[in-house]
């Protein structure tokens, strides 16, 4: 097995653990919309995400702003880390392909 492969297995293993390690997380966006937009008075959270094919808009209380920002963030790292989960699992099959068709030449 070559190096680079042992190097991708053990950056997959990392991914794995830091995914493992995300806390509670959900999709979406925090926005500020106000009551009176001309006088910027009446100010109000909203949490807009899509799930299902369904564009949802929720009313955050400033109470839990705290820890929707926090699942918000919990989300971009799944996705952010599942991305590269991907691109090395591409990149991994690849090159077990080609040390395959190395060793059949041999």
């Amino acid at each position: 097995m070559s190096s680079k492969i042992i190097k991708i297995q053990r950056q997959i293993e990392q991914i794995k653990t830091q995914l493992m390690a995300n806390g509670p997380m959900r999709p979406g966006t925090l926005g500020v919309q106000y009551r009176d937009p001309k006088k910027k008075a009446g100010p109000f959270h909203q949490l807009s995400y899509t799930y299902q094919m369904k564009s949802r808009t929720e009313y955050v209380r400033p109470a839990f702003l705290p820890k929707i920002e926090v699942e918000i963030e919990n989300f971009k790292r799944f996705k952010m880390l599942t991305q590269k989960w991907i691109d090395l699992a591409l990149t991994l099959s690849r090159l077990e392909v080609e040390e395959a068709k190395k060793s059949l030449k041999e």
